[in-house]
């Protein structure tokens, strides 16, 4: 289709090309991680070529999805956690700390010094700079476990920085992005606890008293969060279709040097302060895969969808490749410390 000059036919072929690929993926052990990624990119043919259809239905916007889908992932992330998730910071306070040192400082500072340098308008990078601002999500656990990296470790930086995110997200989105976009502090505080806190603590309560008393819950959860992401890139992808078309490969090559040196300087200020090989790949798992999720539940929140969100949107599947990638590569190398 695009040798015949006829690419705005291809549609149909690229969605099924991906939804294929990620089903034939499957097959294969070595592969059979990307076929969420996949499946991600078939919904993002889908949106770029018929963005109508997932923009809104009559009076009904789509958008309007966003913030419930994103209490529903952060349940089931509640859901997963427990007590004893947050008791690391005993154990390890070294680790912890480095590690919630670097989520807050790294991936802010490299998405503000991006976004400056950016040509993009004031909303759009804006947006680079929020997924900088967020905290770390789920997926850093997955790909921590993979990489043989301190799963304990990961999973108690992911909870801390989570409940900090009221706090440190507001703030640093103030300081950094509010020469670009007008940021209300306390709405945003709002915003994280009506769309993090409130579902996990409900998630926690629900791991405590119910856990493996609805065990359909249980199996279900993680393929609902799954579904929710995929919906909500699809969705934010249909509403900043216009703008993708202009400066989609400027923001994807931008947001990929935001993600890996998210990696690169987790790993090496965690070993340079004196973090063990297994702790600093976790660190650096931990920095460069941030919660694309909630910052498209933010960017919805503030209205700009279409602008702030789409900077978010990317990250989230250049964040499982990268991240796949990096944790097989670990994976084939035992830490040696």
């Amino acid at each position: 289709m695009l040798f015949l000059g006829k690419a705005e036919d291809g549609g149909p072929f690229l969605i099924i090309f991906f939804a294929c690929l990620g089903i034939g993926f499957r097959g294969f052990e070595r592969l059979k991680g990307f076929t969420y990624t996949m499946m991600i990119f078939s919904g993002v043919c889908a949106a770029m070529y018929y963005p109508a259809t997932f923009v809104s239905y009559g009076d009904y916007e789509f958008s309007n999805l966003i913030t419930p889908l994103i209490q529903i992932i952060m349940f089931g992330m509640g859901t997963s956690m427990s007590i004893k998730d947050f008791v690391g910071v005993a154990k390890m306070p070294k680790g912890v700390f480095i590690g919630l040192l670097c989520q807050f400082t790294i991936m802010p500072l490299l998405g503000f010094t991006i976004a400056t340098l950016s040509p993009f308008t004031s909303e759009i990078a804006a947006g680079i700079i929020l997924i900088g601002c967020t905290p770390s999500g789920l997926a850093s656990n997955v790909m921590s476990f993979l990489a043989k990296a301190n799963l304990a470790l990961s999973i108690t930086i992911t909870a801390i920085a989570t409940l900090l995110a009221p706090f440190t997200t507001p703030l640093l989105m103030k300081f950094l992005a509010g020469e670009f976009i007008a940021i209300d502090v306390l709405d945003m505080m709002w915003s994280i606890i009506k769309m993090v806190i409130i579902p996990i603590g409900g998630g926690l309560l629900f791991n405590r008293f119910l856990s493996g008393k609805a065990k359909w819950l249980d199996d279900a959860m993680p393929l609902v969060s799954m579904i929710g992401i995929g919906v909500i890139i699809t969705i934010i992808t249909a509403a900043g279709r216009d703008s993708l078309l202009e400066i989609g490969l400027l923001l994807i090559f931008l947001v990929l040097i935001h993600n890996l040196c998210g990696y690169n300087f987790g790993y090496w200020i965690s070993r340079g302060l004196g973090l063990s090989e297994r702790d600093a790949r976790t660190v650096a798992l931990e920095v460069g895969m941030q919660n694309g999720g909630l910052a498209s539940g933010l960017a919805k929140e503030m209205g700009k969808i279409a602008t702030v969100g789409l900077a978010p949107a990317v990250f989230g599947p250049l964040m499982n490749i990268t991240g796949s990638i990096l944790a097989s590569y670990w994976h084939r190398k035992p830490p040696k410390d």
